[in-house]
């Protein structure tokens, strides 16, 4: 751009003429363009999948964390974990997962692995498949521990929504299938990080791919916090679990008001 300029100033005596601004405007459109494909391809992220008991963050739990560190482009590191949900798992939930009762009994505490995957996350950007629905589980745990998170992201299926065709299933199971990622565990929280990491480089690497669809937007879920429950919730929920010979897999520490009294009336309905 240098000779150019010094072209024009030898030519027109220092004046630029309206082509001057015509190719300089151009050339740099070109340079931003380079740029951002640039900084998308190096981008520095971690993916998030999270498993639950259920679709709601008020009501229902993380079971399982898997999340994966890429540094440009490929996996620099990893963390999972099974969480203890204080409840029981659903069939359903058993059954889509592999994950029982039993197996998420072994898992670390709520804070604790949340924490840690806060930790893990750092200033990352997230990358995840329809990422909002994990990231109100997070930003509900956040809240009610009083912890600020505000994170921004770039969502594998809103992008697939754009560069795929429409007949095409945006399901994640379909796109690795579509770019031909082999599953291994299926639901199970680490392996679908790692797949969704390849579908996420795939997409990337799409002829003719806006690279505006890849830049980081800011994840927007309110949450309102919800009550711990109090020392007398948790003398009576110990008393009926004793009374009914129920085993001991509440997590005390983040356990709610709504959820100290759901748990009551599941246990004398035979539910828990």
């Amino acid at each position: 751009m240098y000779y150019l300029e010094e072209f024009y100033k030898e030519r027109y005596c220092g004046r630029k003429p309206a082509i001057f601004w015509l190719v300089f405007f151009s050339y740099m459109c070109i340079i931003n363009m380079y740029e951002s494909v640039r900084q998308v391809h190096k981008m520095d992220y971690t993916v998030l999948d999270l498993e639950m008991t259920g679709l709601a963050p008020k009501r229902d739990k993380v079971i399982e964390i898997g999340a994966v560190r890429v540094r440009n482009g490929e996996i620099a590191d990893t963390y999972g974990t099974l969480v203890r949900p204080g409840m029981s798992i659903p069939e359903t939930v058993v059954q889509l997962t592999g994950i029982t009762d039993e197996m998420a009994a072994l898992g670390k505490e709520e804070n604790v692995a949340m924490q840690e995957l806060l930790q893990f996350i750092g200033d990352d950007i997230l990358v995840g498949h329809n990422l909002i629905f994990d990231y109100s589980f997070l930003k509900q745990w956040a809240v009610n521990q009083k912890i600020p998170l505000e994170l921004s992201a770039c969502d594998t299926l809103r992008i697939a929504r754009a560069l795929l065709p429409g007949a095409q299933s945006k399901k994640l199971e379909s796109l690795c299938e579509y770019f031909q990622i082999e599953r291994e565990h299926a639901h199970r929280a680490l392996d679908d990080a790692v797949e969704t990491y390849k579908v996420f480089e795939n997409l990337k690497s799409i002829e003719g791919a806006s690279m505006e669809l890849f830049v980081p937007k800011p994840l927007v879920y309110k949450a309102k916090r919800q009550t711990p429950a109090t020392e007398h919730q948790k003398e009576r929920l110990r008393e009926l679990m004793e009374q009914y010979g129920r085993k001991d897999s509440i997590s005390w520490e983040t356990l709610t008001r709504s959820e100290a009294s759901r748990l009551q009336d599941k246990i004398r309905a035979g539910n828990f």
